[in-house]
């Protein structure tokens, strides 16, 4: 493959560049936008030589019975919809992808839709979504020469990152908010042999000082600014299409922290939707914590048109961000797609993080928000119960074991923030009880838990 098949188009005013030609920092030199990767042959595809949507998905499903190893992968997979390499051959891989899409029978039932489904991005190999973006910027970074790549996180991208650094002989830099991120996710950066810097400030104040280390030292950096990243992130759409036989549900529910993950869903569908590969695009709605909910606040008060910081505060820790990068993408995704932007409570989450646990899945608290902004939307008959939902569990309930624990024991919330829902709590809490090493103590234990 060539690089001249993709450029980047600056999501602001429009400029277009070569990839090469991005600053390090990934912001446009006119406007200081952040930029989207976009294939102008694609343009010249409405012709004779637009490619055949049956070829393609038939091409794509034959590869999941390959015996290459970049078929094995969810991303490479769909490898003519992503040409960002001079070379597939240069790809690096951990076979992520191909995640399950889980029927939510429990949920379904209590809300009454019968087609309720999660798309569980926890079950990649990392642990969470961002394997998907990971594999596709990283080799980018390894093809061009880089020998070191960095990223500020809460968490999940720099498990992803310094995994997949690993994987191609890369060295990798964590910058992370001290005290402000789950310790399950900070062993894997640790285990995967990362340089991990412990911050006294929150994400934004790590990525600030990110971006000045970038613009001065040869590293290559793998936030969500990175357009490639999103180019990997983009593929659970073709996933999502292509288990539904390639139509879309009519809602799609996304997590919101930094807003890439919603942005990277929506471009994917698009552009399914402009080679034909679909007939239509789903609704999709992002999902916020109300002490993390810088965008449901943007559009509430100026529909998008501009963007406030606040200091975030959440337990959600992935989607602890208070200035998220990629809010006017996001924005234009829920605004193009007739999707809606609200927030959810701690108990909220809290709740809906245990019930998606009584299903048998589990996800760590950010992913949660989706079920209870779900409960939001039918509430205010925004989704009818006819309607096809599918809900972005982004990463896996390991990733923060302390919060499901407290949760059980009864500890997680304060009184404020369970006030009206304690019983909703206690019908979910399964606390370890402390017996007599008998059989008769255990089995009066189960009955009278079970009474």
């Amino acid at each position: 493959m060539s690089d001249n098949l993709h450029q980047l188009r600056c999501f602001g005013c429009g400029a277009r560049i070569s990839g090469a030609e991005a600053a390090a920092d990934f912001r446009c030199a006119q406007c200081g936008d952040l930029f989207e990767v976009e294939y102008p042959g694609w343009i010249e595809r409405q012709g004779h030589d637009r490619p055949n949507p049956g070829a393609l998905k038939w091409l794509w499903r034959e590869r999941r019975c390959s015996s290459e190893a970049l078929d094995h992968s969810g991303v490479w997979r769909f490898r003519e919809l992503l040409p960002i390499l001079e070379s597939f051959g240069n790809a690096i891989t951990l076979r992520e992808g191909n995640t399950p899409l889980y029927h939510l029978t429990r949920a379904a039932e209590s809300l009454g839709i019968d087609q309720l489904y999660a798309k569980h991005q926890g079950m990649n190999p990392t642990g969470s979504f961002k394997d998907t973006g990971m594999t596709a910027a990283l080799s980018v970074a390894r093809e061009r020469g880089f020998e070191w790549v960095a990223c500020a996180s809460t968490g999940n991208t720099s498990a992803a990152m310094a995994a997949y650094a690993a994987r191609a002989g890369l060295r990798s830099l964590v910058l992370i908010p001290e005290g402000k991120i789950a310790w399950g996710k900070l062993s894997q950066a640790m285990d995967y042999g990362a340089v991990t810097c412990q911050l006294q400030t929150d994400f934004d104040g790590c990525f600030r000082v990110l971006a000045e280390i970038v613009r001065t030292s040869r590293v290559y950096l793998l936030n969500s600014v990175n357009p490639y990243r999103l180019e990997g992130q983009k593929t659970p759409a073709f996933e999502i299409a292509e288990a539904f036989d390639w139509n879309v549900p009519d809602h799609l529910i996304v997590p919101g922290g930094n807003l890439a993950n919603s942005s990277a869903l929506g471009k994917g569908f698009r552009e399914l939707k402009e080679l034909g590969l679909v007939a239509r695009l789903p609704r999709i709605s992002v999902i916020q914590a109300e002490g993390a909910n810088p965008l449901v606040r943007s559009l509430a008060e100026n529909f998008g048109a501009s963007l406030e910081p606040i200091e975030a505060n959440t337990r959600a820790s992935a989607i602890r961000i208070g200035n998220p990068a990629s809010w006017r993408k996001a924005a234009r995704v829920i605004q193009d797609t007739g999707g809606w932007c609200l927030d959810v409570s701690e108990a909220e989450i809290a709740i809906a993080k245990a019930e998606l646990g009584a299903e048998g899945l589990g996800c760590e608290p950010a992913s949660a928000v989706t079920l209870a902004g779900l409960r939001k939307l039918r509430a205010r008959g925004h989704v009818t119960s006819s309607d096809s939902v599918v809900l972005v569990l982004t990463g896996h309930t390991l990733k923060d074991a302390d919060y499901t624990i407290d949760f059980h024991r009864g500890t997680l919330l304060t009184e404020a923030e369970s006030a009206g829902k304690e019983d909703e709590i206690a019908a979910l809490c399964r606390n370890a009880v402390a017996v007599e090493a008998t059989p008769q103590a255990v089995l009066a234990a189960v009955k009278g838990l079970s009474a």
